[in-house]
């Protein structure tokens, strides 16, 4: 496997709104409009930035993971993702590797994305995300 590009940095935020007033007003970026991922219990704006995008998370629910991820560590950088060509492969090519896997298959994200989670710890503590669209 190898990495395309970075796809995009995963930000959490309290204010959906508020973060996308920063980006748009200070940073001059395009908020492509929000989106929905029910499962995710999150609420995304995607932000352009040349080859890669900032991507907002506001949790849609107390217990989803953005709302927890906030809880302990407030807001912030939540994850970096990577585009790969094909997610299958990247997943097997992970574990293949010893890298241990939040999602041992590839789960709907943002944008129709599919998406697997590379655990932080074997990481050096950053959540990574592979992202085929």
């Amino acid at each position: 496997m190898k990495a395309l590009k970075v796809d995009h940095i995963g930000i959490a935020v309290n204010d959906l709104e508020a973060s996308t007033k920063f980006y748009t007003d200070a940073l001059g970026l395009e908020a492509m409009g929000t989106e929905v991922v029910e499962e995710q219990k999150v609420r995304v704006a995607f932000l352009p930035c040349g080859d890669a995008e900032v991507e907002l998370l506001e949790s849609t629910a107390p217990d989803g993971p953005i709302a927890k991820y906030i809880e302990k560590k407030g807001e912030g950088i939540q994850h970096l993702a990577f585009r790969v060509e094909n997610i299958e492969q990247a997943i097997a090519d992970m574990q293949a590797k010893g890298y241990k896997m939040i999602d041992e298959k590839p789960r709907y994200g943002a944008g129709g994305a599919k998406i697997a989670f590379v655990h932080p710890k074997s990481t050096n503590g950053v959540l990574v995300e592979l992202s085929e669209r």
